[in-house]
């Protein structure tokens, strides 16, 4: 089950914080001894100014009172230094706290971008810039995945041109989690086509049993390859962070309606066989996916089988999906081009 685990990945994107409620859910579902969870904790904490934190670790690590003097060092150097930043962060510290200084910020973000450049020297290349983005992905995990509505928060972020253009450079493995997100949620399953499409183009750079299940299911429709998956994604993510509440599902109801495009007429004994179920189970799992879904669907007694008839979408529907995502995106374009050309008039100025 380790060999999925992205707790290295994800960490290397996260402020160092962040990374312990990670290591307390490893700790909790015992996916590495105790003593292999409370080393890392101590190596996490070397680089910060927790120092006070790691002693208690290394005491509760080695039973002993005693700690390193290489810590009781690094104590009184965070000390020092943290004297040190109050004194260079005072300017600024200074500005936020005077209500007359604050009132020159404008609702113009690149003109207090560079307002504050030309005070403090607060330059922000490209680079940066991206790797920022990487980390607000990262933290904003904590949240998307933690709120009622965070399913549609992490589809609406990632999907925009310049974060998603951002995963595809430098941090792959967040597909695992918009993956997931669209694939919960009922009401954004129109962004299948899209994770697809990355899935796809990013298949060389990272796979795991997630993205290979929807890219058994939609691009080469091998449904026993799918069945694979979904067995994997239930036996190896059960005991990682990417378990999600209704994830199986979901995963299921896709499974069966990729299906039933294929097959106007299936069994029980046949879908029992593809979703890994009892006969029993997915005869009452039909029965209750056509009254949930209206389904244009029978059951022949006789022959024991499921009929169905297909659904066509209305071209309607089809326009007006496709154009969801344009006005945002025509927003987001006008916006790129316009701010640059706004903040260099009122440099001129």
């Amino acid at each position: 089950m380790a060999e999925h685990d992205l707790t290295a990945l994800l960490a290397a994107q996260m402020d160092r914080h962040l990374v312990f409620p990670l290591l307390e859910f490893l700790q909790e579902r015992q996916l590495y001894s105790e003593p292999e969870i409370l080393e890392a904790k101590i190596r996490l904490l070397s680089g910060t100014n927790m120092v006070d934190y790691a002693m208690d670790i290394h005491k509760s690590l080695h039973g002993t009172d005693d700690v390193p003097e290489d810590m009781v060092r690094r104590r009184a150097e965070v000390v020092s230094r943290l004297r040190s930043l109050e004194e260079a962060a005072a300017p600024l510290v200074t500005f936020l706290q005077n209500p007359q200084l604050v009132q020159e910020l404008r609702p113009d973000k690149q003109y207090n971008i560079h307002m504050l450049q030309d005070r403090y020297q607060n330059f922000s290349s490209p680079l940066s810039q991206l790797q920022n983005r990487i980390w607000l992905m990262h933290w904003a995990l904590f949240i998307f995945f933690n709120h009622e509505n965070g399913r549609n928060g992490i589809i609406d972020l990632f999907f925009q041109d310049r974060y998603l253009n951002a995963i595809q450079t430098n941090a792959h493995h967040l597909l695992r989690y918009l993956a997931t997100a669209v694939v919960v949620n009922k009401r954004r399953r129109n962004m299948l086509k899209e994770i697809i499409k990355v899935i796809q183009q990013e298949q060389h750079s990272y796979k795991d049993p997630i993205t290979e299940f929807l890219e058994c299911l939609y691009v080469n429709y091998d449904f026993d390859g799918a069945q694979q998956k979904l067995m994997e994604c239930e036996q190896k993510f059960l005991n990682l962070n990417v378990c999600l509440s209704g994830y199986r599902k979901s995963l299921k109801t896709m499974n069966h309606f990729l299906c039933k495009t294929s097959f106007f007429c299936m069994s029980p004994s046949m879908l029992a066989q593809k979703l890994n179920m009892s006969y029993d189970e997915a005869e009452l799992w039909i029965m209750n996916l056509v009254r949930s879904s209206k389904l244009d669907a029978r059951i022949d007694s006789v022959s024991g089988t499921l009929i169905m008839t297909t659904n066509h979408v209305n071209v309607h529907e089809q326009i007006i999906e496709s154009l969801k995502g344009l006005n945002m995106r025509t927003y987001m374009l006008a916006k790129n081009i316009v701010e640059p050309a706004q903040a260099a008039q009122q440099a001129a100025r």
